[in-house]
């Protein structure tokens, strides 16, 4: 039995100091030591809990979130979760432009913790009136003394994560990581976690992971905002139709692309493999592995930690549903089903 733990306070408390764990099987034929950082142990089971709490009591310090205030916010879900759970304990109203293509479980969670929901069109330009971005901006302009949070320009993203989860993968890993591997969407994560690696060791690599559909991998490497990259896709979480200003693309070595289906089958494999139910993103996380591993990328003695960003449970109505699997082409002769049947007794 583990050490028990003092009584939190809230559920804020439980927020951070998620598990490293080390991958086994799933990682039996591929180069180098796999170590994945759990943010499904967030007590909003992501990451997003970490920019969230940070966000919020940095706008308190400053005064610029007074009692009763409302906080406003685009997301595809897991954001959105950690600000609603956040404004619960402190007391504001929470509305959120969400887009459509997430998860019916995600917006479902989001109605249940309170907050005012807006779903939006996903496959429409950013500066469409429809689009989250859009929709946010003008409810920000129409509820007087509102606050935005605006993850995607907030640099307060970023140093959420260099201030915790960077310290913390450094620790966990005795100083000894040689390669970091992120999903990168708004670019908090990787950029944060990233500048805290590299002031400890300028040679730790740090690879994101971009989505077909989206315009982040070219421009990291041309510097060029190229529209014809921008197509629909089903991932969440990571990618993007426009260019945060948060990501730190300077300090990110590398971006390696992953599609759909790859991504849905890689998560369900963790889940088989090891016992760890993750969600879309960190099927993608893994996908991207393996793609490295293809490319001779790691050495035998490497020891890369990857982010898990989220918990399978918001993807039930998705990729853990076979029906919807079905439905997206994602089952063929090399791909089917790996989930058990279930047997009614009659």
């Amino acid at each position: 039995m583990g050490k028990s733990k003092k009584i939190a306070n809230n559920i804020l408390d439980l927020i951070g100091e998620t598990p490293m764990i080390k991958l086994n099987k799933i990682t039996a034929e591929l180069k180098g030591e796999y170590f994945a950082k759990i943010e499904g142990f967030n007590p909003g089971h992501s990451t997003k809990d970490r920019i969230a709490l940070y966000i919020i009591e940095e706008a308190e310090r400053k005064g610029i979130l007074k009692p009763g205030s409302t906080i406003i916010e685009t997301t595809s879900g897991n954001t959105g979760f950690s600000i609603a759970m956040v404004s619960i304990i402190k007391g504001y109203e929470c509305i959120l432009a969400v887009t459509s293509k997430s998860t019916q479980d995600k917006i479902d969670m989001l109605k249940a913790m309170g907050a005012n929901v807006f779903i939006c069109p996903a496959n429409v330009a950013a500066d469409d009136p429809r689009s989250y971005y859009q929709v946010a901006k003008r409810l920000h302009e129409e509820i007087k003394g509102s606050v935005y949070i605006n993850q995607y320009f907030n640099n307060l993203n970023s140093e959420a994560h260099y201030k915790t989860t960077g310290p913390e993968i450094w620790k966990q890993s005795n100083g000894k990581i040689t390669h970091l591997i992120a999903c990168s969407g708004t670019g908090g994560t990787i950029s944060g976690i990233a500048r805290y690696l590299k002031e400890k060791n300028s040679k730790i690599k740090i690879i994101g992971v971009d989505a077909y559909g989206s315009v982040l991998k070219k421009y990291h490497e041309t510097g060029e905002f190229d529209e014809k990259e921008i197509f629909p896709y089903r991932i969440t979480g990571l990618g993007k139709n426009i260019i945060p200003s948060v990501t730190d693309f300077k300090i990110i070595d590398k971006y390696v692309k992953v599609n759909d289906e790859d991504s849905a089958h890689s998560a369900r494999e963790i889940v088989k493999t090891e016992g760890i139910f993750v969600g879309y993103t960190s099927g993608a996380v893994f996908q991207a592995i393996k793609q490295l591993n293809r490319e001779g990328e790691f050495k035998k003695d490497d020891k890369i930690v990857v982010i898990f960003p989220d918990h399978g449970s918001k993807y039930l109505s998705k990729i853990y549903n076979d029906k919807w699997m079905q439905k997206q082409g994602f089952f063929d002769s090399q791909h089917e089903s790996t989930l058990k049947s279930i047997q009614y007794i009659k």
